[in-house]
């Protein structure tokens, strides 16, 4: 017997869970996220969506030698052309939080996205043109990077590819942080695949809980643990949320799991102590 939809899925994330971030199948993994909150939604036409675009990406590259050759201004105008002319993608500023635009199907669907969702699309037709590119783990924002040699071109994929030079970034910054904000080291850090996935289901969860929907935000973060099952962070926040739902049992597991990973420091010192407060209250 099949399994159901939302169990395929998550087998998949499980697998690719297991894997070095180098072999991650980015977008595809991203489908299968999405597959988890929209079983019902077409995901093979989605996959067939992401198919076009690497094909034309793969065309476009092939008919701009110059692109090929690491000229990064080359790139970024193929790109762009491919996936916000050709394919019609945009930022969604009109109906931001909305939840379709951290839903991979939907965002294919839709054509309009969060600009993590967008970056997955250009990080995935960089890949399939044989260019480098990661993501930016800019505060508040993604940003995604090109890279030629020794060099990157920082862009706003969601501005549909707009170059990011110091003045942009840092009126970027401050819009994000406030006005005092200033451009400081480890503001351009990149982002591994596996970051790149994780930060697009945060969106998920983030909008869950400030809906007051918290079993649903605890299941995009046991969800997210498949993929990142050594991420501490992720363990000690499911501990959190089962200790609000009453989940006693399954808070403890979370908090035994994010102490053997995470043993020092104020956090660990407060989770024990929780922990140790939850058991008193089992005997």
């Amino acid at each position: 017997m099949p399994l159901p939809p939302e169990d395929e899925a998550r087998a998949a994330i499980d697998a690719a869970g297991q894997l070095p971030d180098a072999e991650i199948d980015l977008a595809g993994t991203a489908l299968q996220f999405a597959r988890v909150d929209a079983p019902g939604a077409d995901w093979r036409a989605a996959a067939a969506t992401l198919t076009d675009l690497a094909r034309a990406a793969v065309a476009a590259a092939a008919a701009a030698p110059a692109a090929d050759d690491g000229d990064l201004e080359a790139r970024r105008g193929v790109l762009a052309a491919v996936i916000h002319d050709r394919f019609g993608f945009a930022g969604d500023a009109e109906t931001y939080d909305d939840l379709a635009n951290a839903n991979l199907i939907h965002v294919l669907n839709r054509r309009r996205g969060l600009p993590v969702a967008l970056g997955l699309l250009w990080l995935h037709a960089a890949e399939a043109a044989g260019w480098g590119a990661h993501g930016v783990d800019f505060p508040g924002h993604f940003l995604l990077a090109l890279e030629g040699g020794r060099e990157q071109m920082v862009l706003d994929v969601f501005a549909g590819g707009q170059r990011l030079e110091a003045p942009a970034l840092r009126g970027l910054l401050k819009r994000m942080e406030g006005d005092a904000a200033e451009l400081r080291p480890g503001l351009l850090r990149p982002m591994g695949k596996r970051e790149v996935l994780l930060r697009l289901q945060n969106n998920i969860k983030l909008r869950r809980l400030k809906a007051g929907a918290l079993p649903a935000a605890l299941a995009c973060t046991e969800d997210m643990l498949r993929l990142a099952p050594d991420a501490a962070a992720l363990w000690r926040e499911a501990g959190l949320m089962n200790q609000r739902l009453e989940r006693i049992g399954a808070a403890l597991s979370c908090f035994d799991r994010f102490l053997v990973l995470a043993p020092e420091g104020e956090a660990a010192a407060r989770i024990r102590a929780l922990a140790a407060e939850l058991r008193q209250r089992l005997n």
